[in-house]
Formats: structure tokens, sequence, C-alpha cells
């Protein structure tokens, strides 16, 4: 159980979080944004991995601009490689497309897929888009009001009873 530790203590552990909302250090540069993840990663590894520029490159030339100058696409991109940053264990990603253009959104989940694929890290996607989460992931759970009310294998999902639990 890793719910009374601290947040330190959660990141020692392999633990990233990309909250909802971003939360990008916005009057920190792009470069100094990334380098707030090596706070539990040992002094050997304090670099950004050049994989974290591969999955957006727009990061790599925008590395002095204020956190607070990109656009919201741009934050949420840079909250994910900060993630990485600290090489999780498990990455939690809380509404990733919350505000973003389709466009990014694309980024985001081709990064999110090759992450997936890698299969050395969990990924736990909280996302009201439906189709962006589907395509995305292996097991699924459903929640309505704080329970779930269904779960299982992609391969199990039955899109109209998900899409039940999914309208207003």
């Amino acid at each position: 159980d890793v719910s009374k530790l601290a947040a330190h203590a959660r990141a020692k552990r392999g633990i990233a979080v990309v909250p909802q909302g971003r939360e990008i250090f916005s009057l920190l540069s792009v470069k100094e944004n990334l380098e707030t993840g090596y706070a539990c990663v040992p002094r050997k590894d304090r670099t950004v991995p050049e994989t974290i520029f591969e999955l957006f490159p727009v990061l790599k030339s925008m590395l002095s601009r204020r956190g607070g100058d990109l656009s919201g696409g741009q934050q949420q991109q840079l909250a994910i490689a900060r993630a990485l940053v600290t090489r999780p264990k498990l990455l939690v990603l809380d509404e990733p497309t919350e505000g973003i253009q389709p466009s990014i959104i694309k980024d985001i989940g081709r990064a999110i897929e090759w992450l997936r694929d890698q299969g050395d890290m969990a990924i736990v996607l909280v996302e009201q888009y439906f189709e962006f989460a589907r395509d995305l992931a292996d097991d699924f759970a459903v929640m309505d009001r704080g329970e779930v009310v269904m779960a299982g294998t992609r391969a199990e999902l039955d899109e109209t009873e998900v899409r039940k639990h999914l309208t207003v």
C-alpha cells in the first residue's frame, strides 16, 4: 500500500504521475522542468533520455522557453516527459487529452503506445475520451461514481455497455 507514502517516497519506488491539469512549472524553462525529475534518480543517471526527444521532438527545440509560454498540448508533452525522466516502473496519466487539440492527442497517443510496447513499465491511463483509451488499453476498468462497474481485457470490452456509463 503506497497511499500513505509521501510523493517523494512514491517516486523513489518508481511511480510517476502526470496529473490532470499538467502542473508544470510555468516560470522554469523546459530544460529546468525536465530536470526536476532528477530528484529521485541516482546521480549517475541524471540526464534526459534521448528517447524523450524522440517521443516529443518539439521539446528539444524549446529547451530554453519557459513552461508557461508553451501551448496546452506542449505543456502536456512536457508533463509526460518530466515523468519519464524519473524512469518509472509505473506511469499514471490522469486525463492526458483534456483540453488538447486533436493533432497533439494523436502524438501523445503514439508516445503512450510506444511506451506500452516497450514492456518495461506499467501504465495506468485515466481517461474520459473513450476511443483514445480503448485503442491503447490491454485491460480496462469503467468507473461510475467512484465504483468499478465493468472490468476486463480489451477483447472482453463491450463498447455498447461502456458507452452507457459514459453518457450524461
